[in-house]
């Protein structure tokens, strides 16, 4: 009788041949559009860096005030320094380099200390005097208005002579009293008193006049309004 050999199965339970161990394992795979993303941002915080970098050094030296200048003042060079600010700032300032037009120049109005200067902040002065003459007006609180002055207002001297005098004994009661027009060309500092030097130019015609009133302090100085 012929023998037939069966492979006799494993039985239930018996222990497992062990895998193969190979360098083949295997890889996550990475997703297109993760990968994608994240070179985007950091392409943007590079363009952002160099951004931030770039501002920072992008700056123009501008004309700034050291100290307060009052309206009326000629501009010195020791008045100014050198401020730096953004070149796209939008500002009206003076480039340093053109700090020469702005020195020996009158202030147009009262500079802090610490401010921009623009073009608009000085004048020659030529327009407000020139053809003209100048006079000094000492005003005491109620002689002018509360409202600052500046250089270029323009305003009426009143005559107001006091009781007794000349002027008040000839004048009729009623009547409309003397005045010259003028234009303010510089105000000085406000003493302790309140009381302020007041330059205007005034014709020539005029000037004799004025200086006679101021010389008597009977003068109101009166600031045309805007039209």
């Amino acid at each position: 009788m012929a023998l037939t050999k069966e492979q006799a199965a494993p039985e239930r339970g018996s222990a497992q041949a062990p895998l193969p161990i190979t360098n083949d394992a295997p890889r996550s795979r990475r997703r297109p559009v993760v990968v994608g993303a994240g070179l985007a941002l950091a392409a943007v915080g590079a363009l952002v860096s160099v951004w931030l970098v770039n501002e920072a050094g992008d700056k123009v030296a501008v004309v700034a005030t050291r100290h307060a200048i009052t309206a009326g003042d000629t501009v010195e060079a020791s008045d100014l320094v050198t401020a730096e600010i953004s070149r796209d700032s939008g500002l009206h300032t003076v480039p340093v380099s053109r700090s020469s037009e702005i020195v020996g120049k009158q202030a147009t109005s009262d500079l802090p200390a610490g401010v921009l200067v623009t073009a608009d902040s000085v004048s020659s002065g030529s327009s407000v005097t020139k053809g003209k003459s100048v006079v000094g007006i000492l005003a005491k609180p109620g002689q002018l208005p509360v409202q600052k002055l500046h250089t270029g207002d323009t305003v009426t001297i009143v005559h107001t002579p006091g009781d007794g005098s000349d002027s008040a004994s000839s004048s009729k009661p009623g009547s409309t009293p003397d005045s010259l027009p003028a234009v303010v060309s510089r105000v000085g500092a406000p003493d302790a008193n309140g009381a302020v030097v007041v330059d205007v130019a005034a014709a020539e015609v005029n000037s004799t006049s004025l200086a006679a009133w101021a010389a008597g302090g009977d003068v109101a100085i009166v600031l045309k309004a805007d039209s």
